[in-house]
């Protein structure tokens, strides 16, 4: 995708602070962290979001996420680690390139925003009944 700034950093036109790289993924510093050690992971080929990924990189991206937490509680020493991966303009994704964000939580840091919400009970009727609605369309194509 020629306008895309993640294709672009895996073409090498755009540099990085990389972290972790293999033949279908690559994990670099996201250059406005939520935290120090906030990673991207990305598939080398395009794919908007989650609908648009293939089987086999979404696997990819998964294995090396594994591998990247590791290496961030090592250097780090997290008390836990974020992964979270927007899709779509609507929840705040800006890169339309599938990317998952692993943000660390230091100790002694401030709390993660994407980490932190009210707990507050739903409403059984309506949760059973967007259950149905979701499998329904599932199950319908």
């Amino acid at each position: 995708m020629e306008d895309c700034i993640f294709c672009k950093i895996v073409k090498g036109e755009i540099p990085c602070f990389k972290v972790y790289e293999d033949d279908q993924v690559l994990a670099f510093m996201d250059i406005n962290p939520i935290s120090p050690g906030h990673t991207l992971i990305i598939p080398k080929n395009h794919a908007a979001n989650l609908a648009e990924i293939s089987d086999e990189d979404l696997a990819a991206v998964h294995r090396a996420s594994k591998k990247v937490m590791v290496g961030i509680d090592k250097a780090l020493k997290a008390s836990g680690v974020a992964c979270v991966q927007l899709n779509g303009r609507g929840v705040n994704q800006v890169v339309m390139h599938y990317h998952l964000h692993l943000i660390p939580k230091i100790p002694g840091g401030p709390d993660l925003p994407v980490s932190k919400w009210e707990i507050i009970p739903g409403d059984m009727d309506e949760i059973k009944t967007t259950a149905e609605n979701i499998s329904n369309a599932l199950n319908n194509g």
